[in-house]
């Protein structure tokens, strides 16, 4: 309709150049009338064809092809289907909307980059610091193995704690790999995370000591609390906070539990009053090996994967994590199981 109404203006305005003309000339109404429909007659079927022919088939061959291969269809059922009636508008939309899909796409494979980037320089720099002690513990029990027993012993356990940590990134990294490809699978049975919480606590007690840390939590949970979900990755979950809490937590100071019951879930929350996070790293916080203060971290152990990994076991359980921090005041860590009414 609108390709008719384009020709219609476009042989008007000529018809009425040519008549105008033709009334300079010979001064003659009849004339110019009739040189204005034979102009405008012929410049509509002229223009048609030519515009219908050259122009607007072609934009109808693109919009099909744009539409369909858009919605993934195969190039040859793209060109035999059906187009809208107004196809110039609808390749300026599809062409827009496409635009800013790609814009979007473009912008994800950029972070994307930066990300195996980050990764691949981090995972370096983890395995290099470790394995570059093996090396110098090594060569300097090379140097003692005869003349000093004692020494040459105490490298030997430095070297052998490094292996161990050498050992802990791999493991970590592979649980990371399987939980992304959902190699490991869900073994869901209901439990009541009160008692699992209970006996984490009571797992993690002689650690908490060492920093005269109390782990508690509140006497009021005398009633199970049933959730469906895996028991023991939930356990990895809850040792992994809970150790995070102690690692970064004040001397003489406390890790609490608390449950909340919801609608159809269980909030879970481990605070601490440790040193807490300023907000700027919070976004970040559940990256692999990505590190508040990369050299207390590695002061006080870890692999820089733990957070990663309960991120991970808690989107397989089509449950969230969060975190909210204030420094020097603490850091709550909360995320939610699946309620067993």
């Amino acid at each position: 309709m609108k390709l008719r109404v384009l020709v219609f203006i476009t042989a008007l305005a000529v018809g009425l150049s040519i008549g105008l003309v033709n009334f300079y000339f010979q001064h003659s109404w009849k004339y110019s009338l009739i040189s204005f429909t034979i102009s405008f007659s012929i410049s509509f079927i002229v223009f048609y064809y030519l515009i219908e022919k050259y122009i607007y088939s072609k934009i109808k061959l693109i919009y099909k092809l744009i539409h369909s291969l858009k919605l993934g269809k195969d190039l040859k059922d793209a060109i035999g289907e059906y187009v809208s009636a107004d196809p110039i508008n609808d390749v300026q939309a599809e062409v827009k909307e496409w635009a800013g899909e790609k814009k979007i796409e473009i912008e994800s494979l950029k972070k994307q980059e930066l990300f195996r980037r980050e990764f691949l320089s981090n995972v370096s720099h983890e395995f290099k610091t470790p394995l570059f002690a093996i090396q110098g513990y090594i060569e300097m029990l090379h140097d003692c193995i005869t003349d000093d027993p004692e020494q040459a012993k105490h490298f030997l356990n430095k070297a052998d704690k490094n292996v161990e940590r050498l050992s802990y990134l791999i493991n970590d990294l592979e649980s990371i790999s399987k939980l992304e490809s959902g190699e490991i699978s869900m073994n869901y049975e209901k439990f009541d995370i009160v008692l699992l919480a209970k006996e984490t606590l009571t797992h993690l007690e002689d650690n908490a000591l060492k920093k005269k840390i109390k782990l508690q939590i509140q006497d009021k949970y005398t009633t199970p609390a049933i959730v469906l979900a895996d028991k023991e990755k939930i356990r990895t979950v809850l040792i992994n906070l809970i150790q995070n809490s102690i690692k970064y937590g004040r001397e003489n100071g406390t890790t609490d539990i608390k449950i909340f019951e919801l609608h159809d879930q269980y909030l879970i929350e481990i605070t601490d009053n440790g040193i807490g996070i300023e907000e700027k790293h919070l976004i970040r916080l559940f990256e692999r090996f990505y590190r508040v203060d990369s050299h207390r971290s590695r002061e006080v152990g870890g692999t820089g994967l733990g957070l990663a990994i309960v991120k991970h076991i808690l989107e397989a359980h089509e449950q969230t994590i969060s975190v909210r921090s204030t420094p020097y005041i603490g850091t709550t860590f909360a995320f939610t199981l699946h309620r067993v009414k």
